[in-house]
């Protein structure tokens, strides 16, 4: 069983920058794929990036330059960190992690941007 505790999430203006972090219980953290999905209100959940246990990652295009999905298997934790932030990254993310048939989340943080 794994369990992950999202992080870091908070209000921030336009153009702002802030860092999710995603710390993971159990062994074998490096073998799972992760991820994170936000949720705006209203709207179903989708992908905002991904990254393999080889350090492969992908981004949904809205993002791509302005988030990163690094990953420090010491610490078992995975981060996105989030630069030049709009208001249509508000949502709640959360954090997703795979392996094989498992997969698992975390309880979500609430990023708000808005001046």
């Amino acid at each position: 069983q794994v369990q992950l505790v999202e992080s870091g999430g908070g209000l921030v203006q336009p153009g702002g920058s802030l860092r999710l972090s995603c710390a993971a219980s159990g062994s074998n953290f490096w073998l799972y794929a992760m991820g994170w999905y936000r949720q705006a209100p209203g709207k179903q959940r989708e992908v905002v990036t991904t990254i393999t246990s080889s350090g492969s990652t992908n981004y949904e295009d809205s993002v791509k330059g302005r988030f990163t999905i690094p990953r420090d298997n010491a610490k078992n934790t995975v981060y996105l960190q989030m630069n030049s932030l709009k208001p249509e990254d508000t949502g709640v993310y959360y954090c997703n992690g795979r392996f094989t048939s498992y997969e698992y989340w975390g309880q979500g943080t609430q990023v708000t941007v808005s001046s």
